[in-house]
């Protein structure tokens, strides 16, 4: 399996940047799927938190500080997990990270699970992690 993040640079507040994450080798017909960041260019996991998560029947969630700003979408058929991010400011700087994990089946997620969808690693639900890409917002 492996995770490709693409889209990261330098984006001006009030701008807009969309990431990508080219996912291969993974074949889980269910699945979670969640961008991640961290302040420090390492990505240390401690310090990573969620940003966005989507599940393989539509579930979605956001950290607070995101919603109505950044929207987490898929091609399905590409294997393409993609962040938009709009009205970006400063505070959006950071490492930003792609994780993939399968799901046991598709039924709905109740409210919590969704929430936990998001929750910091070390997080049970992704077992595949890419290496990240930069987003500097000055």
């Amino acid at each position: 399996v492996q995770l490709v993040e693409s889209g990261g640079g330098l984006g001006q507040p009030g701008g807009s940047l969309r990431l990508s994450c080219a996912v291969s080798g993974f074949t889980s017909r269910w699945y979670f799927m969640a961008w991640f960041r961290a302040p420090d260019r390492e990505g240390t996991p401690g310090k990573r938190q969620g940003v966005a998560a989507l599940d393989s029947e539509g579930a979605t969630a956001y950290m607070d500080s995101v919603k109505g700003r950044f929207t987490v979408s898929e091609d399905k058929a590409k294997r393409i997990l993609y962040l938009d991010m709009n009205a970006l400011k400063v505070e959006d700087t950071g490492m930003y990270f792609c994780a993939v994990g399968s799901r046991q089946s598709g039924l709905p997620l109740g409210p919590l699970d969704a929430e936990f969808m998001l929750h910091a690693p070390p997080n049970p639900l992704y077992t595949r992690w890419g290496q990240g890409t930069q987003v500097t917002v000055s």
